[in-house]
């Protein structure tokens, strides 16, 4: 079985990963198992980011990564908070403080649309000169009051207005298949059945 270093320490997005890997020939390893930890992560652009993720994993253990930046983007505030949405109210980073303030910054907007936004960069080695790069986007809208418990993050105040549910309330099998992380990611292992390991 091939072995895929995740640069992330995030655990939701951990269990959210190795779901979507359960099905394929790829054993994915979280980065802080093998004594890596967190890259810096100082660009203006998601992709910028997940690159150096992905770079920095690579090079600490030898080993093929992935990563992924992601976050929300909300209209009303310019795409904010975008790059910065897991430290949106600062630190230590904190779900709780960062929906609190999201709601507060819309209070009063009648436009609460928002989508989340995820970009997937897989890197054979550190220097790879040609990384997998895919993307996902998930379009819904800003609620006040927090709904479910699933999921993380701002989750519980990102509603589908299709579905009538925050994403919270999904299960993960519903949730999976149309997320932004599960559409970048059904991108990616397209590129990977043409681009192999």
């Amino acid at each position: 079985m091939k072995q895929l270093v995740l640069a992330s320490n995030n655990a939701g997005k951990l269990q959210e990963f190795q779901r979507l890997f359960a099905p394929l020939e790829i054993e994915l390893i979280p980065q802080g198992r093998l004594g890596v930890g967190e890259a810096e992560e100082p660009y203006a652009t998601f992709i910028e980011n997940a690159l150096a993720k992905a770079r920095h994993a690579a090079a600490a253990t030898g080993l093929p990564a992935l990563a992924d930046d992601s976050g929300i983007c909300v209209r009303a505030l310019g795409n904010a908070p975008g790059v910065y949405s897991a430290r949106y109210a600062g630190e230590p980073k904190s779900d709780a403080r960062n929906n609190e303030k999201l709601v507060a910054a819309l209070a009063g907007n009648a436009d609460r649309r928002a989508f989340y936004y995820a970009v997937l960069v897989l890197v054979r080695h550190a220097d790879d000169p040609r990384p997998l790069i895919a993307e996902g986007r998930f379009d819904g809208e800003v609620i006040d009051a927090p709904r479910g418990s699933h999921g993380f993050g701002y989750d519980p105040h990102f509603l589908v207005p299709a579905l009538g549910l925050t994403v919270a309330e999904l299960t993960p099998e519903q949730k999976n298949p149309i997320s932004h992380r599960g559409r970048a990611l059904a991108a990616l292992l397209d590129k990977l059945k043409e681009d192999a390991l």
